[in-house]
This record gives structure tokens, sequence and C-alpha cells, in this order.
């Protein structure tokens, strides 16, 4: 069964890379690219709850029903998931406004992913790997909580600001303050930045995996919507922000 998980863990991060160049050609069809083309429309807060919902379900049963001996560390480990998935199938889905709705094909495809994700982590915490109660010491986990804490911050509060944004305007207009001074979607780059801090803590290729898809799902997305915004607001909009990371992309 083990040498199955792993074999199957290198093959899911192999299709992360061909989602990464598969979206570097085709943005994900929601959002600021929504086509309805893709499948029936349905309403977005519903379609972010399905589909977010299933990855704290999936990682806490398949970590929970696994016969390793749950230390601090591990914990943590399922805490700090559970507690973001919380805010993005449920907290962030409630203060929408109006949102546009999206395609059925991809919250299936999300609630798809979210399954599988969740298996190679949880399998990974409940069946492979026992963490010692010292484990919190070691300077790895110390940097990934720090990072992850980080992340998190950067990704709600630069939420916070297009939540705020729609909330008093209609349609899209540039988003000011915060990391938006320097990218165009510093929500994204923190979400990358709480799943490298995912990897780092658990020293794992499941949370390796984790990190590379979220690369691959929102790398691509963070630029083509860049250039979206740089086709809308042409001079109007800074042309020294880049697209994810500052100063560099």
């Amino acid at each position: 069964m083990i040498e199955i998980y792993h074999t199957s863990l290198i093959l899911w991060i192999a299709i992360a890379f061909l989602t990464l160049l598969t979206l570097l050609k085709i943005p994900a069809p929601y959002g600021k690219f929504t086509n309805s083309r893709w499948g029936k429309l349905i309403n977005a807060k519903f379609g972010w709850f399905i589909m977010e919902i299933i990855s704290p379900i999936g990682l806490l049963y398949f970590a929970l029903s696994g016969h390793t001996n749950k230390s601090t560390a591990t914990w943590i480990f399922l805490a700090l998931w559970t507690l973001h998935y919380l805010n993005r199938s449920v907290i962030y889905p409630l203060r929408q406004i109006n949102p546009q709705p999206m395609p059925i094909s991809i919250a299936i495809f999300a609630f798809i992913f979210n399954i599988f994700n969740g298996f190679f982590n949880g399998f990974y915490l409940g069946s492979i790997r026992e963490y010692p109660n010292d484990y919190i010491f070691e300077p790895n986990f110390i940097f990934g909580c720090i990072l992850f804490i980080i992340g998190s911050i950067i990704n709600i509060k630069s939420d916070n600001i297009l939540l705020r944004i729609r909330a008093s305007r209609k349609g899209y207009h540039i988003p000011q303050g915060f990391m938006y001074r320097y990218i165009s979607f510093p929500n994204y780059f923190g979400e990358i930045l709480e799943w490298i801090a995912f990897a780092i803590m658990t020293w794992s290729l499941a949370g390796l995996s984790f990190a590379i898809w979220t690369i691959a799902n929102l790398g691509p997305r963070a630029i083509k919507g860049h250039q979206w915004y740089l086709e809308k607001f042409k001079e109007d909009y800074p042309q020294d922000r880049k697209a994810i990371i500052p100063k560099i992309l």
C-alpha cells in the first residue's frame, strides 16, 4: 500500500506540472474569466462551499482513521489546514457580495482535486509519519509556522480589500493599499506562502505536492489576471506593479 501511495503521489505531482502548462494558455473560467461554455453556471457561494469544504473533511478522515500516534505537531498541522479551509469554504463565500456565477465544471474539478489532496496529506499524517512530541522545537517547524501565519495574514487582508471594493462599487476597480502597491494578486501570493510553509513544517513530499499544485493553479491565474488588469485599465494601472512576486513576476 505504501509503495502504491508513493507512486501515485509522484504521478499527482507530474499532473500538477501539466496543469501549470495548461493554465498558462487557458485561464480557469471563473471570476474575471467566467465562461458559460464550461458548463452550467451555478451560484458561486454554493460552489465555493461544496468544492472547498471537502478538503478538511478528507484530510481529517484519512488522518484520524490512520494508526499513527498524533503528536502536538500533527494536531497543529490538522488545525492550520482546517482553519484555512473553514475560512475559504464558509467565511469567505458568506462575505462575498453578488459574486459572478461559476461553471459547475470548475466546482467539480476543484472538488475532485480536494479529495485527492486531502487523501495524500491525510494518509501521510495518519498512516505513514509519526512526529515526535519534540518536533515542535525543530527549526523547520518553527519557521514553517511563522511563514504560514504570515501567508495567512497576507491572504486574508488582501481578500478583505477586494471584498470592500466589491461591496462599495459595481464592476472591477484597481485595488490599492497593502501589498497591492507591489503586486496584482497578493491574496494568491499569501496562499502560496501558506502551503510552501506547510511543506516546510511537515517536511514531506505530500506537503510539497500541495505547494506545487497551489503554484500551478494560482501562478498562471495571477499572470493572466495581471494582463487583464493592464488591458482593461491601460495607463491608469500602476506600471511598476508585478503579477504575483514583488519586483520579479
